[in-house]
């Protein structure tokens, strides 16, 4: 069952894509020219070329994500932690293994946050939660976050049983449910979770309801800005702010009513 829905999330996702519509409305245009549905045509391209506007001046992603990321507020390092939870996302997979060198992504804060965290709590233990989260890597053979966090960490002089790795979820809910499977947390442990902001309260959810207690929150890797600051042509970032926040907030709404 959780195959099946990791293959359905994914090609949900897919399709949720804007650049995904993007594209059929472009086809849609050529089509219509190609077959003399020229009224058609006029319309299609005049909605491809709004879309393109809209999106690269107005941050759309901006406005829907940052509710999200306000969801937890930002706070000091805890003190008298017995753990921190480290989700993957913040590696970029391919281009470690084409480099052959480790390499930070988008998240990377995530590992940033949790080094100066187990600075911070010399005794405390850290657990990497992450696999792989794509479709083709579902038959196995690939390299995964928790593979490249692993040597992230090393590089920092986290080895041994200090660092706990689990490599096999491929996503939030399995994030919760292998990591708690691996730690067997005592009554009244301390564990900070630490995750992108805007992936706080789906994740916080799904380490509760896979039994995790007293997890403290220390969201990091915020992305929206100021609206003001935010105004302006950029179309790249916008796109996948706007992609992120539609995801994020099907997700959430999905989590709810699979209880995961």
């Amino acid at each position: 069952m959780d195959t099946v829905f990791f293959v359905i999330s994914k090609l949900v996702g897919a399709a949720l894509m804007l650049e995904t519509w993007l594209v059929l409305a472009a086809l849609m245009t050529v089509w219509a020219i190609r077959t003399g549905r020229l009224r058609l045509a006029r319309r299609s391209s005049a909605g491809l070329a709004l879309a393109l506007l809209v999106i690269g001046l107005v941050p759309l992603g901006d406005l829907l994500l940052r509710p999200i990321e306000q969801h937890h507020p930002v706070i000091a390092p805890p003190d008298g932690i017995d753990g921190i939870i480290v989700l993957g996302g913040g590696e970029d997979v391919a281009a470690s293994v084409a480099s052959g060198q480790a390499q930070l992504g988008e998240g990377g804060d995530r590992h940033v946050a949790a080094l100066a965290l187990a600075r911070a709590a010399p005794e405390a233990r850290i657990l990497f939660a992450g696999g792989s989260g794509r479709l083709r890597d579902i038959g196995g053979g690939f390299v995964s976050e928790a593979a490249i966090a692993e040597r992230i960490f090393a590089a920092q002089g986290i080895t041994g049983g200090r660092l706990l790795i689990e490599s096999r979820s491929r996503n939030t809910a399995e994030n919760a449910r292998l990591a708690r499977a691996l730690v067997q947390p005592e009554a009244g442990a301390r564990w900070v979770l630490v995750t992108s902001a805007f992936h706080m309260p789906r994740a916080l959810a799904s380490f509760e309801a896979a039994g995790w207690e007293e997890l403290v929150p220390y969201p990091v890797d915020h992305r929206t800005r100021d609206w003001r600051d935010a105004l302006g042509w950029n179309f790249g970032r916008n796109l996948g702010l706007l992609n992120t926040a539609i995801r994020e907030w099907v997700g959430r709404a999905v989590y709810e009513i699979t209880s995961r």
